[in-house]
């Protein structure tokens, strides 16, 4: 049991809205944490549900996502160890604006609504932390209306590679391999476009050099020079 509360601690040391209290208010927050395991597409919460509280990511990665009337889904963001999804319902009461889904095995820890709100009270700072990770997404969501409103679908999907690149791939002095965790249905929903696209657009950064890919591992020859594709895709 101590191991898990060490663990819980450690976690939420690095998660923006916690990071930097006191051992007096971790004391408050580790006991009331309750853990949870989810399988690969597992939903954690739907759309419109009631808020019953925020949830910490320890392993694996979130989606979040909004769906059209016609099911279309648009990725808003995936997030990853270390950081706190369902912040803006957990403080302003209302439903979940988004779903949220696992896109692998996660671990995950929830706490309920009501002692997130005591811990405010308790400790105002925590609020202004909410605050500024809150003006981080919402900087985010500008980005992405901005990107599907006026960026073409090979911008958005080379823009998204880049990211990834930077993130998640191992780097060989400028040339990055890494392994796509998503098929190209997942990544047309994350860029707001079609599967057809996407796999159009993968072929002809294939023939042009810019990448080479092989079942779902990718590798960029030079990131320098996929980075300029930017510029020239804009628009």
């Amino acid at each position: 049991m101590a191991k898990k509360i060490d663990a819980a601690l450690e976690l939420l040391k690095r998660v923006p809205i916690f990071s930097g209290l006191s051992e007096e208010e971790f004391a408050f927050i580790t006991p009331r944490l309750v853990a949870r395991r989810l399988q690969a597409g597992e939903l954690i919460f739907s759309e419109g549900d009631a808020c019953g509280g925020l949830y910490v990511i320890e392993r694996g990665h979130v989606r979040i996502f909004k769906t059209s009337a016609g099911g279309r889904e648009q990725v808003l963001t995936v997030d990853g160890p270390g950081t706190s999804i369902a912040e803006l319902p957990v403080f302003d009461g209302g439903n979940y604006p988004a779903s949220a889904q696992a896109v692998n095995e996660c671990n995950l820890y929830f706490f309920s609504s009501h002692d997130f709100q005591e811990l405010c009270l308790k400790h105002p700072q925590v609020a202004l932390k909410v605050l500024r990770v809150l003006g981080g997404r919402l900087r985010h969501l500008v980005d992405v209306i901005e990107d599907l409103s006026f960026r073409t679908v090979r911008h958005r999907l080379i823009a998204l590679l880049v990211r990834m690149a930077k993130s998640e791939g191992t780097r060989d002095k400028n040339a990055v391999t890494m392994l796509l965790a998503a098929n190209n249905g997942e990544i047309a929903s994350q860029i707001g476009t079609v599967r057809e696209l996407v796999s159009r657009n993968l072929s002809r950064l294939q023939v042009e050099g810019l990448i080479e890919l092989e079942n779902r591992r990718l590798q960029i020859p030079s990131l320098e020079r996929l980075e300029a594709e930017l510029e020239t895709s804009e628009g």
